[in-house]
Parts: C-alpha cells; sequence; structure tokens
C-alpha cells in the first residue's frame, strides 16, 4: 500500500489484541504509520517491548499491554488504557488467537478443544465487550474480528481451529446487528494461509511440504501480515462506512474456488 492510499487516522485511536508477531504486530505498525495513537495488547511481554519500540521509532505513539484475552480484567486493562493514555477508543483489531492440534473430532483432546475456543472465541467476545461501551462513549467506531477462511469452509483435523473460526463469524454478524444504531461498524477478516510463524506451525504439525501452501491459493502464493493489515485499516476507515456484519475473505482467491 502506498502512502497515499492508506487511510487517514490521525486523531483516533486503535487497539490491537495478539499485537506482538504476524498480522497483529503489522496491524499495530499500519495503523500507527496512519496516524493513529495505537496500544498492543499481547501475552509475550519482549514482543510487545519490540513492537512499541519499532513504532516510536517511526514517529509514532504507542503502549503495550500485557494482556491474556481469556481474562476479562485484562481486557478491561487493555481498553481502559486506551481511554485514559489517548482519551478514547475509535478502533480495535481482535486478533488474538491460537491453531490447537490438529486432530479429528473424536480424537481431539477436551482440554485442547477448550484452550482454543478460550482464546479465539471467548477473547473475541469478551474484547467487544469492553470495547463497545468505549467506542459508545466516544459516539461510535469500528472493530474487526479475526476469523480465517477455515471460519468459511472445513478442513479435515481442523476440530477446534475451524469451530471457533466459525463461531467469530457468528459472533461478528450479531455485534454488527446490536450496535448498528450505536455507530459502531463490526466486521470480520477471513485471511487464507499468510506468511507468520503459525503457518510455519501448522505447516510442521501437518507434515505439509514446501510448496503445498502456495499451491491452495489460485494466486500461486501464500499472504504477507501486511496485506491483512491493509485490509483492517480499510474496514476501520470512513471508506468502509456502509460496511458491517461483513466477512472479508483476504486469501489470494482460496473461497472463490
Amino acid at each position: 500500500m502506498s502512502q497515499s492510499q492508506i487511510p487517514d487516522f490521525t486523531g483516533k485511536v486503535a487497539l490491537i489484541t495478539g499485537g506482538g508477531s504476524g498480522i497483529g504486530r503489522s496491524t499495530a505498525m499500519a495503523f500507527a504509520t496512519a496516524g493513529a495513537s495505537v496500544v498492543v495488547a499481547d501475552i509475550d511481554h519482549g514482543a510487545l517491548d519490540l513492537v512499541v519500540k519499532d513504532i516510536e521509532a517511526a514517529g509514532g505513539r504507542a503502549t503495550a499491554v500485557d494482556c491474556d484475552v481469556t481474562r476479562a480484567a485484562d481486557l478491561e486493562r487493555a481498553v481502559s488504557t486506551a481511554v485514559d493514555t489517548y482519551g478514547g477508543l475509535d478502533a480495535a483489531f481482535n486478533n488474538a488467537g491460537i491453531e490447537g492440534a490438529v486432530a479429528s473430532v473424536a480424537d481431539l483432546d477436551e482440554e485442547v478443544f477448550a484452550r482454543v475456543l478460550a482464546i479465539n472465541v471467548t477473547g473475541v467476545w469478551l474484547s467487544m465487550k469492553y470495547e463497545v461501551p468505549a467506542m459508545i462513549a466516544r459516539g461510535g467506531g469500528a472493530i474487526v474480528n479475526a476469523s480465517s477462511v477455515m471460519g468459511l469452509r472445513g478442513a479435515a483435523g481442523g476440530t477446534a481451529y475451524c469451530a471457533s473460526k466459525h463461531a467469530v463469524v457468528g459472533l461478528t454478524r450479531v455485534a454488527a446487528l446490536d450496535y448498528a444504531t450505536a455507530g459502531i461498524r463490526v466486521n470480520a477478516t477471513a485471511p487464507g494461509m499468510i506468511e507468520t510463524s503459525m503457518m510455519e506451525r501448522t505447516a510442521e504439525n501437518m507434515s505439509i511440504p514446501a510448496g503445498a501452501f502456495q499451491e491452495m491459493h489460485p494466486v500461486g502464493r501464500v499472504g504477507q501480515p501486511t496485506e491483512v493489515a491493509a485490509a483492517v485499516l480499510w474496514l476501520c476507515s470512513d471508506a468502509a462506512g456502509f460496511l458491517t456484519g461483513v466477512v472479508l475473505p483476504v486469501d489470494g482467491g482460496y473461497t472463490a474456488r
């Protein structure tokens, strides 16, 4: 995305969960480049510090918050940090998530299933629970939740991950309807395979050969975190002002097959 194509978020405040690495890190950097003050939340304190340092080194404003999205108190503190430090909350990207183990329905461990849903689903719901009141106080805002192409399709062995990402789609649509008249838009992204550490772990866990993920996408390559970040910023911008309850695939044509 060229500088002229970046939406202007000057004077706005954004919160990103799972902001320490991968798509979350790229989105935090993109919001800061676009002029927003950014609250970066993650469970990895070291990664958080690096993101904030990089944003500040580039002339942006950012604050780190240690945050486990399964804990309501942590998310309440993340939102309060945005309000207390920067005056409010205008945009949020609820991105924190894990992939879980690859196992069929009958073979998946109960604790693994519960852990994936706690982070990927309950974490998104809790994030919105505390973000929405702050946005209402601000007069409106925009939320983007992280789903996946696996929230629109199925995959053998993807028991917990697919279930969780389908649930994020449902939460997104309900929240969009609940707060449409409050000036809060709620959408979701559905990325395909994006070049992150999660993709590397997935390849290892599923014994995926080199090049297989590229071949899954009609465009012949995997995506980059910056490409998902660009979609998130657009969904949060005034240019997407008539979009709510939308699940936007960022997938190189994967779901078009």
